[in-house]
């Protein structure tokens, strides 16, 4: 049975939101729940509501777990970046030398080591993030069409395994001047000598004219632009002599034969050979038992400074021209016979230098943009593609009208995180170049390393420094705002 006053209050009462009974008549003030007695009659009790004691009590475990972590970023990067900019202003005998801002406006003299670093730090950051960024856009879009796209990522990508160190170390032999050595000479002279025929003997000279010939050979001169004619003008008839030295044994053709001791030509004739003779021996000028011709030698026959006629020698070394049976001649051997072989680029000189770098860089950092740039087409809704497609679109057009645009967020981060990198880039700069090309290639943190622990002037070093810091600031704070957006 009911107690009829139970009943009335029951009948009043209107139930909260969280389905507890709520006071008839409250309004919007503070609920009171009704709880039940022992007897069974309702009382109302208001829920409790947090106190200051327990909002400090948060906030001092809080500040206890953070407490750790603001004391390292303290000694580690506060306390740092004061002292490097209040040391930045004095000299390089101490605080004892105040400079103030001397130091500043010598980073930016024309001409100067550091105005070379800033410079040189322009250009990585205009050139560099743009090329890794389109390099790692265009594989990831062709690691989508083609078959073995884990492959390919994984060698693309393997490089960010090797250490910077390694990776200049492997450079500097890339880039060798040796083309035995150097890969990329290597490819170089190969292309150049596919399209371009070699000199058939490099670097081969003739005997100083003063040298005191003991056989028949006429003395020879160079002359302007390379090459070799006779000292004085030669008569038609009687066999000519030219001896050369320098030769490489591996430079003899296989068919060449023993220089002939008597011309045997009509008209103009006469005789190439390797004047030379192991151990010193043999006759100087004279054509000995032994001594091999210079098969393929171009010989010109000039008249008042002009050419008249030109053969090849053949496997004797011998030449002749028929026609020119009287008068006197100038005998010449063009510099094409002997110019020294291609060797490649320059690829560590000091104009090329940091594009070399930076292509080494590029090789490095491609795998990183590529996985990233991946990531974000993999998100991309694949419907959207298609309608451009079904529309009629090419697929050039849905790569720039629709993939561009979607992933866009993803190409500013990695362009961002590069730009960050390359302008604190140090390690391959100071191992790939030679000690004559790395003023050409400094950039700001090796140029810093140098003055402050090289020349001990910490006054300098520290400008350079705080200019470093100012110049990546800007990119951290963006990077930070676009964090706090992503998770608001």
């Amino acid at each position: 049975m009911t107690h009829p006053g139970t009943a009335a209050a029951g009948a009043d009462r209107e139930w909260t939101d969280s389905g507890g009974p709520k006071q008839a008549g409250s309004g919007g003030g503070r609920s009171r729940v009704a709880t039940g007695t022992a007897g069974g009659a309702a009382t109302d009790a208001a829920p409790p509501e947090p106190g200051d004691s327990g909002l400090r009590g948060n906030r001092l475990v809080t500040a206890l777990f953070l407490a750790p972590a603001m004391l390292v970023l303290a000694v580690l990067v506060l306390y740092p970046i004061l002292y490097t900019a209040v040391r930045s202003l004095f000299g390089a005998e101490g605080f004892d030398q105040w400079v103030g801002l001397d130091n500043y406006v010598e980073m930016f003299e024309p001409g100067s080591a550091t105005w070379t670093a800033i410079r040189n730090n322009v250009v990585w950051v205009v050139v560099t993030p743009t090329v890794v960024t389109a390099l790692g856009l265009v594989f990831a879009v062709l690691t989508e069409r083609i078959r073995w796209a884990t492959a390919f990522k994984v060698v693309v990508f393997m490089p960010m395994a090797i250490s910077f160190l390694a990776a200049g170390v492997t450079f500097k032999m890339v880039y060798d001047q040796d083309p035995d050595i150097g890969v990329a000479n290597a490819v170089t002279v190969a292309v150049h000598d596919t399209f371009s025929e070699p000199a058939p003997y490099p670097g081969a000279r003739s005997r100083p004219p003063d040298a005191k010939l003991e056989g028949d050979a006429v003395p020879l001169v160079a002359v302007k632009g390379g090459g070799f004619q006779t000292r004085d003008e030669v008569a038609a008839g009687k066999p000519i002599y030219l001896s050369m030295v320098g030769v490489d044994d591996n430079r003899l053709p296989p068919a060449a034969t023993d220089a002939p001791t008597q011309g045997t030509g009509q008209g103009l004739n006469g005789v190439v050979w390797r004047d030379f003779q192991k151990g010193g021996a043999g006759t100087l000028g004279g054509v000995d038992p032994g001594e091999k011709g210079l098969p393929g030698v171009t010989v010109e026959a000039l008249r008042n400074g002009n050419v008249v006629a030109s053969t090849e020698t053949d496997r004797s070394g011998r030449f002749a021209f028929p026609n020119l049976t009287s008068g006197s001649f100038t005998v010449r051997l063009p510099a094409d016979n002997f110019v020294a072989s291609y060797s490649g680029i320059n690829w560590l000189g000091p104009s090329l230098v940091t594009p070399s770098i930076i292509g080494s860089y590029i090789w490095i950092w491609a795998g990183f943009a590529m996985v990233l740039i991946a990531a974000g087409l993999a998100a991309i809704p694949r419907d959207a593609l298609e309608a451009a497609r079904v529309d009629g679109a090419t697929e050039w057009q849905v790569f720039r009208r629709v993939t561009i645009p979607l992933v866009r967020p993803v190409l500013i981060v990695v362009v961002v995180t590069l730009m960050i990198n390359v302008l604190k880039i140090f390690d391959l700069v100071f191992v790939i170049p030679p000690e004559s090309s790395q003023p050409a290639a400094n950039v700001i943190a090796l140029e810093m390393w140098r003055v402050a622990f090289g020349a001990r002037d910490l006054g300098l070093g520290s400008a350079l420094g705080m200019l470093l810091f100012l110049v990546v600031l800007p990119a951290m704070l963006f990077n930070v705002r676009r964090f706090r957006k992503e998770q608001s």
